[in-house]
């Protein structure tokens, strides 16, 4: 092995991608990171890799192929069954000295959230948590800046032939974006929060195309400090956000009648076949758990259709759900910021135009 200087950033080359798998299924988040990793690794002109471990996991491994991996480095063994901090964080680390990637990306799940802090200490790296937008490219990263910033681009001054990874993530509780570089060390390493990242669609051709690649690695019972005794899982009722096709949203519109007006969100939401979600203001008053957040600071949803029931359109929730291929606006202030991001803004309360639509779709669906 040649010896590791992660200052030497020369010397790294190539975008990996921490392939999270459970139970030996691959996590959602995986392909998003593959996906999006294609996109960087392109810029790069570079080969993108994903990292899979676990025991008996090489079956799934072709599958990242299909949204864009080049190579997947399957380490396989028992005592990587059950994820373990110490068993994962050495296997990834001599790999990645061995290897000297460029960039690292990990999703911000509760594995990787774990999992990202201790390789980027043992690596002697940056790490930038809970990324909601990642650039390469300095002209991608002006065009990002001019649609979801309010800098004065005409004054700021960029190095058009910086090639760091640029990670941007919400600062100061969600009220301001921080675009964070590592230019000095390598890898550049960041978690990514779940759902920000478009999947691509997959595609077989690339899927056969991809490399398995089985590197050896040296791990003994004796790395593990902690020992897996029993998994259990809870039986906890979340909202699936993120995976939902129809999402109904309320905001501090309903303050004069919470229990109403949440009623009227749940209502629109089942005749719909969704799910509600929530503005910050919403789950900061207590009038929803926090798993319903919509925003910076709470999930970012792609939904079919989302609407906006009483929310006027905070830059931080906006930036949660602008991507939703049709989005729909209730509110009384016809100059609520929503309006500006919104496919059709009806101005009125919400707690008389909400039954409206309620009745309509029902109707349109009896119609069928």
């Amino acid at each position: 092995m040649s010896e590791f200087k992660n200052t030497d950033v020369e010397q790294f080359h190539g975008v990996w991608v921490f392939c999270e798998q459970r139970g030996g299924a691959l996590m959602p988040t995986d392909l998003e990171l593959i996906s999006e990793g294609r996109k960087l690794a392109d810029e790069l002109s570079c080969e993108l890799c994903g990292v899979l471990l676990g025991d008996k996991v090489e079956g799934i491994a072709k599958e990242l192929g299909g949204y864009g991996a080049d190579k997947v480095l399957v380490c396989e063994s028992p005592l990587l069954k059950d994820y373990t901090t110490d068993a994962y964080a050495k296997v990834i680390c001599d790999l990645v000295e061995e290897k000297k990637p460029e960039v690292f990306l990990i999703g911000a799940t509760n594995i990787g959230r774990d999992l990202g802090p201790r390789l980027a200490a043992r690596l002697h790296t940056g790490l930038t948590a809970d990324c909601t937008h990642l650039d390469v490219d300095v002209n991608k990263y002006i065009q990002f800046l001019s649609e979801s910033s309010t800098l004065d681009l005409s004054k700021q001054k960029f190095n058009m032939e910086d090639r760091n990874l640029k990670m941007t993530r919400p600062a100061f509780g969600g009220h301001l974006m921080a675009t964070i570089i590592c230019p000095r060390f390598r890898p550049c390493m960041s978690t990514v929060r779940p759902g920000v990242m478009k999947k691509a669609e997959f595609d077989q051709k690339k899927a056969d195309a991809c490399v398995i690649e089985k590197p050896a690695f040296s791990l003994k019972p004796e790395d593990i400090k902690t020992e897996v005794l029993e998994i259990v899982k809870a039986a906890k009722q979340l909202v699936d956000l993120t995976g939902a096709d129809y999402v109904v949203s309320v905001g501090r519109g309903i303050s004069k009648d919470v229990k109403r007006g949440i009623e009227l969100a749940e209502e629109l939401a089942a005749v719909l076949g969704g799910v509600v979600g929530g503005s910050r203001a919403v789950i900061d008053a207590g009038w929803l758990s926090a798993d319903h957040q919509v925003g910076q600071t709470g999930k970012t949803v792609h939904p079919k259709i989302y609407v906006a029931l009483g929310i006027s359109g905070a830059i931080q929730h906006k930036a949660g759900m602008q991507d939703s291929e049709c989005i729909i606006a209730v509110n009384k202030s016809d100059t609520a910021p929503i309006f500006e991001v919104a496919d059709y803004g009806i101005c009125g309360d919400l707690f008389k135009v909400t039954p409206l639509l309620i009745e309509a779709i029902k109707a349109a669906k009896a119609a069928k």
